[in-house]
């Protein structure tokens, strides 16, 4: 499969941030049915071979994915050595929340129904976003996330919500299953037997791609 590539910069506040949308391969003569947009975790970026192939999912199913790096190259740096950026809830969710007002003026994207992907503590962005952008946000999967940092707006959000956790990541599935207890959107909680926080396990990428896309084409496909 082909995938048309756009990369670009999101303005969000005082920086830009560098982003690519990864369109389905029937594009452009075929618009996507939806659009999900990535928020990526700790030491993570838009090149994380662990949401590439979320992503590809995404495209095979007709749906476009934009990967952005939330943090500067700078901010990388620092938060390298001092991790104060990665726990930084307000200002991750600042910028998907520009992710998603860009997405909405985009033209290529525009009118298309949204969701957010959100890894390890950038879930916790995805579902803040959803919840301060509820008309534009129609469904939310976090994958081995910590959706708990999202605090009070696990209250708030209403988009349906998929936490994808694996079994052997113990500390990670108990913060997964506080933060379904306080949700008031509908939710999934799916565990994967055996697989660690990064799904390295044999069949377990696999198996949170294909649950994160069937939960997208469901939901962004009622919306559409």
């Amino acid at each position: 499969m082909t995938t048309a590539t756009a990369a670009c910069r999101i303005p969000a506040g005082r920086v830009d941030l560098g982003s690519d949308t990864l369109f389905p391969d029937q594009y452009p003569a075929q618009s996507p049915t939806g659009v999900v947009l990535f928020a990526h975790g700790s030491g993570s970026s838009r090149f994380s071979p662990r949401n590439r192939a979320v992503a590809a999912e995404l495209n095979r199913r007709g749906l476009a994915a934009v990967l952005t790096d939330l943090l500067t190259d700078e901010e990388e740096q620092i938060d390298s050595h001092t991790a104060e950026f990665r726990f930084d809830i307000h200002l991750l969710t600042e910028r998907m929340i520009a992710v998603v007002d860009w997405a909405g003026a985009e033209p290529s994207l525009a009118g298309l129904p949204f969701g957010t992907f959100g890894a390890s503590t950038g879930a916790a962005a995805a579902l803040a976003a959803a919840a301060y952008r509820p008309q534009e946000v129609q469904a939310v999967v976090s994958r081995g996330g910590r959706p708990d940092l999202a605090g009070p707006a696990l209250e708030e959000m209403r988009a349906p919500t998929l936490l994808i956790v694996g079994g052997a990541d113990t500390n990670v599935l108990d913060y997964n299953e506080q933060a379904q207890a306080v949700m008031s959107a509908p939710s999934q909680l799916h565990v994967i037997p055996g697989a660690t926080h990064l799904f390295t396990e044999r069949g377990a990428l696999e198996e949170v791609s294909d649950r994160a896309g069937a939960w997208f084409e469901h939901y962004l496909g009622e919306a559409g």
